[in-house]
């Protein structure tokens, strides 16, 4: 195990970190360029074309040019972020609008706006950006619809993706062509070339479902489910179903339906016992449960932190999370997210990467519970390694390495140039940092 006392040093900030005040600092002109570079992300296709699906309201793109030219599911949530910071509710709004609508046209909410993204979603983020947009508008009206559109995704993850010990997981609906073009794809990503030989067809369509429950996932791919991605709960879509059926006891009560209010808090209980039981291990860690085969993973990874956001744990075994779990994952240059030990092959979703996400995650969970200095020192390390970043090349990035803060990662594709939630999670760092934060932590939603 690593120890804290390596960790805590701040890398030099040559930008103070007032990004929210106009100072003229390297910070503040990587907030500019993020300002000014939204409305480049912009794109409005209302009617079906070809492979893209049409969509009622402009929306963002994950980048400017190049990959990633359709709107996605739970980037979106963290890009909504930096346009809610930066005066750009409505385009947020339009964003979840057309969420909403893609849920109330297929069921559920698809990885992508594309058709090859149909047979699969992505992490549950949806309820989190309605609240979010709610928090602004205060539109109670839209709410209530929102709330009923909600509602028929959470049947999706309930129904299409539950599991036999009460706890879900991650799927697809991929028919045997496409599971068989996962196995090409996933495998010449992974290094492997599954299709040549033994296996026989029954395998390598297993290995095809896998590949595409961990498509969804997001975390595509990654040590944590031992390429059996099917097999496993993973702790952070529990955690965010958790964070849904507190929200929706908070939509309820807006509804002033008290009843149904007190049965989605009843169903989160039973979902954060359920987790307690099945993937809080000894050491204070929680794994993704493997349910096939009745034991927990053991790979430590920064999906902890969303058990932190959607406040799962109490105090104590929040602080003993912190404890134990923080010095594992965090590094000179952030937190990554899985700890560093030998998996076998360079995932993409492994040490030594640094995503977005998982920090923005780290800095909301930690303050939630009250571990501020902590928060505040990955914030710093984010807002420090983006703009030394930015001054080399002039972008953001997909992906940045935790060791020492440049863009020599650990790739599946070439990675890309982003704006997106890179950009969302930068600006939420920056306000952090300068304490413009003044929403009430997520965690406390509902209480």
């Amino acid at each position: 195990m690593k120890h804290r006392l390596k960790l805590i040093a701040l890398p030099v900030l040559s930008a103070a970190v007032c990004c929210s005040c106009g100072t003229t600092t390297d910070a503040a002109r990587v907030r500019e360029f993020i300002r000014t570079s939204w409305e480049a992300a912009v794109r409005f296709n209302p009617a079906d074309e070809g492979t893209l699906i049409g969509l009622p309201h402009p929306y963002t793109v994950p980048c400017v040019d190049g990959t990633f030219q359709e709107l996605y599911y739970w980037d979106t949530y963290f890009t909504n972020e930096g346009l809610v910071r930066d005066g750009r509710t409505e385009l947020a709004q339009s964003n979840v609008d057309n969420m909403l609508y893609l849920v109330e046209r297929y069921g559920y909410m698809p990885n992508g706006s594309r058709t090859w993204y149909l047979n699969r979603s992505q992490p549950p983020y949806l309820a989190m950006a309605v609240a979010r947009i709610y928090s602004e508008t205060g539109d109670r009206e839209w709410l209530s619809h929102a709330f009923g559109v909600l509602r028929r995704e959470y049947d999706f993850w309930m129904t299409q993706r539950s599991t036999p010990v009460g706890l879900n997981r991650y799927s697809s609906s991929a028919g045997e062509s496409l599971l068989r073009e996962f196995v090409s794809t996933g495998g010449a990503r992974l290094g492997t070339d599954f299709t040549a030989g033994a296996p026989g067809d029954a395998e390598l369509l297993r290995l095809g479902r896998h590949f595409a429950a961990e498509a969804e996932s997001g975390w595509d791919f990654n040590p944590r489910f031992d390429r059996r991605c099917e097999d496993f709960c993973p702790i952070d879509l529990n955690a965010n179903l958790y964070l849904y059926e507190r929200l929706f006891a908070r939509f309820a009560a807006v509804e002033g339906d008290s009843e149904a209010a007190a049965e989605w808090l009843a169903k989160a209980r039973l979902r954060r016992e359920t987790i307690d039981r099945l993937c809080l291990a000894d050491d204070g860690i929680y794994y993704d449960y493997d349910y096939r085969r009745g034991c927990r993973s053991t790979v430590v990874s920064g999906a902890v932190f969303n058990i932190l956001y959607a406040g799962v744990p109490d105090a104590a075994r929040a602080a003993r999370l912190v404890d134990v779990a923080l010095p594992r994952l965090e590094y000179a240059h952030g937190v990554a997210v899985t700890e560093d030990a030998p998996y076998g092959y360079s995932y993409q979703w492994a040490y030594p990467n640094c995503w977005a996400p998982v920090v923005y995650l780290a800095v909301r969970g930690l303050d939630a519970y009250g571990y501020r200095d902590d928060a505040r020192r990955i914030a710093a390390k984010y807002v420090s390694t983006v703009v030394a970043t930015f001054g080399r090349t002039g972008n953001l990035w997909e992906k940045y390495d935790v060791r020492d803060g440049s863009v020599g990662v650990s790739d599946e594709y070439e990675m890309p140039a982003m704006l997106g939630w890179s950009a969302g999670t930068f600006v939420y760092a920056c306000d952090y940092l300068a304490g413009a934060i003044n929403e009430k932590p997520i965690k406390t939603l509902t209480e």
